[in-house]
């Protein structure tokens, strides 16, 4: 299993509920890659200094949060070189049409029309290989990253009628049925990390003080009901939030709160959130501190790492005819 995310900005709850708890109990049944996608990052300009702190960051995050190293690989990208290497290969197999139509590169040249360089029209190349490096069975992705790795299958197929059996054929690995995170002030929309609204979005690093003061201003529907229903989205959201964090269902929040007024229904929510955020933020400080620990861990990570992906690696160079003492 392959699974990588920028460090561009901090996690939201939505980002750790669909993303990096289910990172967790995954690693116990696959041999799971994880990485800091610093190459991916620079695809947009990003001041050094902050790009180098928010890495370590990330890194410490993944930790805190339940990633065990000796499960698993965790490392940085840029660390182990072949992901650049493969990424170049895989060019020659990649037409010019399926690139400039992935959504990664239409929407970020919108956004950047004063940086619109190769990197972003390689960024799905790039993660091809990030996949097919470690010859990735599963990847677990939402629906709006799907597309790229049906990139990388078809860029694995080809490679593989042309050279002969090297990769293997990814599959997506697509959450169902797990809670969809909305924003508190715009509940028909994706809580987003890259939200202008600061009471959008409750991060991972928010402290205590800050997610209950963003609950507390979260928006409800009209009513005074604490009810799941399609014409209630403001609470429905909210019930979502508070079920992902305190492992209940729908059906039981209800109950529990049959009877309790918006305001202490928000603040609960808030309280319950907290309450799980505190002791990951408690052990990313901890692990920033500990620099040295966190140094061996991503050093050890990306060992792994390259053992793997050189077998990968080699392979291509030897059906693509390199010479090779």
């Amino acid at each position: 299993m392959y699974s990588a995310v920028q460090p561009s900005g901090n996690l939201t709850i939505g980002n750790y509920v669909g993303a990096v708890r289910n990172w967790v109990k995954l690693q116990e049944e696959y041999e799971g890659y994880f990485a800091i996608a610093d190459l991916h990052a620079v695809t947009v300009r990003q001041e050094p200094a902050e790009l180098r702190a928010r890495t370590k960051e990330l890194a410490a995050l993944y930790l805190a949060c339940g990633i065990d190293p000796e499960k698993c690989a965790l490392y940085v990208q840029s660390h182990v070189s072949a992901h650049a290497e493969l990424c170049w290969l895989l060019n020659t197999v990649t037409y010019v049409g399926e690139a400039s139509r992935m959504t990664q590169f239409k929407d970020k040249s919108q956004k950047h029309a004063d940086n619109i360089n190769m990197g972003l029209m390689d960024y799905p190349v790039l993660m091809a290989a990030d996949i097919l490096l470690y010859q990735t069975q599963a990847v677990p992705v939402g629906i709006d990253q799907k597309q790229h790795v049906e990139l990388a299958r078809d860029l694995a197929i080809r490679f593989n009628n042309r050279y002969g059996e090297t990769f293997t054929v990814p599959e997506p690995l697509i959450f169902k049925g797990g809670a969809r995170i909305a924003s508190l002030q715009d509940p028909l929309y994706k809580m987003s990390k890259s939200d202008e609204n600061p009471n959008a979005s409750v991060f991972l690093s928010d402290d205590r003080d800050t997610v209950i003061r963003k609950f507390k201003r979260a928006v409800t529907d009209s009513g005074n009901e604490v009810r799941y229903a399609e014409e209630k989205p403001g609470i429905s959201n909210l019930l979502n939030i508070y079920c992902a964090f305190k492992g209940c269902t729908i059906e039981e929040a209800e109950r529990e709160f049959e009877g309790v007024g918006y305001g202490d229904f928000k603040l609960a929510v808030g309280e319950t959130v907290a309450d799980v955020l505190t002791p990951i933020q408690k052990r990313q400080r901890e692990l920033l501190i500990e620099k040295e620990e966190l140094k061996r861990i991503l050093e050890g990570g990306a060992e792994r790492a390259y053992k793997a992906s050189r077998k990968t690696l080699s392979k291509v160079y030897r059906k693509m005819g390199f010479y090779r003492e």
